[in-house]
C-alpha cells in the first residue's frame, strides 16, 4: 500500500508519552468543563471557555463528564503501561 505522506517510525516509549501528554490535557479541558457544568448554577456561561448553545446530555450527565472519563482511562492505562515497561526493564538489567 503507497502512502502520500511518510508518517516516521516513533518508539513504542515515546508514543505512550505523546499519548499520556494528550490524556492530562483532556482531562483537564474535560474537567474544567465538567465542573463548571455540575457544580456551578451558571453552567458554562462563567467559564473561559464555552460549552456550545445546546445541552448535551447523555444519561442526565452533560457529555463533557464522560469525556472526562474516557481520557482519564486513556491516562490510566498508559501511565500503567509506561510503568510497567519501566518495571520489565529494570528487572532484565539485573
Amino acid at each position: 500500500m503507497y502512502f502520500i505522506f511518510h508518517i516516521p517510525f516513533m518508539p513504542y516509549k515515546q508514543t505512550l508519552q505523546v499519548v499520556l501528554v494528550i490524556a492530562i490535557a483532556g482531562i483537564l479541558f474535560s474537567g474544567y468543563l465538567s465542573y463548571y457544568e455540575l457544580f456551578v448554577p451558571e453552567g458554562c456561561q462563567d467559564a473561559i471557555v464555552s460549552c456550545g448553545e445546546k445541552k448535551v446530555t447523555i444519561a442526565t450527565l452533560p457529555a463533557c463528564v464522560y469525556g472526562f472519563i474516557m481520557y482519564s482511562i486513556v491516562f490510566t492505562l498508559t501511565a500503567f503501561s509506561l510503568y510497567k515497561n519501566r518495571a520489565l526493564k529494570t528487572k532484565n538489567d539485573k
